[in-house]
């Protein structure tokens, strides 16, 4: 009982955490991405809103490239900040461009995919990552050559 009112967070749970969030709204955007994807492929007209000053093919080429490309990123935990940067711009746009004159409730899920991102661009993607592998991999290879140089 104590630990579920307990302020005090381990490194672990903070770790499983962001392996938690970052496959699920990585796995839940690909749902949004993957079908945006079909469509630039198809070959037929794009039906896509043209936002500030692109054209509709544009326009969803950038929206395929941060919906699919970095939510696998993201699953994976690989260039998790900087993956976060378009998906960012991109929850943005949907709902300040896109969706602004909306209702909220048409803002709502653009606001909700919003907040994780901006999470992981703040906590990173955690121990359970292609990050931290590389990260520790990395740090192993500089302190070698630190002791082959002494």
């Amino acid at each position: 009982m104590n630990k579920l009112i307990s302020v005090n967070q381990s490194p672990s749970s903070i770790d499983a955490a962001l392996l938690i969030s970052r496959v699920a709204v990585a796995t839940l955007m690909l749902t949004h991405g993957i079908p945006k994807l079909v469509m630039l492929l198809s070959g037929e007209p794009v039906q896509f809103p043209a936002v500030l000053g692109l054209s509709a093919e544009s326009s969803l080429a950038l929206a395929v490239f941060s919906e699919v490309i970095c939510s696998l990123l993201i699953l994976v935990g690989l260039g998790t900040r900087l993956a976060t940067l378009p998906l960012i711009a991109t929850m943005l746009v949907a709902v300040f461009y896109v969706h602004g004159a909306d209702p909220f409730a048409k803002q709502e899920l653009g606001l909700l995919y919003l907040l994780p991102y901006v999470v992981l661009l703040l906590a990173g993607s955690g121990k359970y990552s292609l990050d931290y592998l590389l990260q520790q991999k990395s740090g192993q290879l500089a302190t070698r050559q630190l002791a082959v140089a002494e």
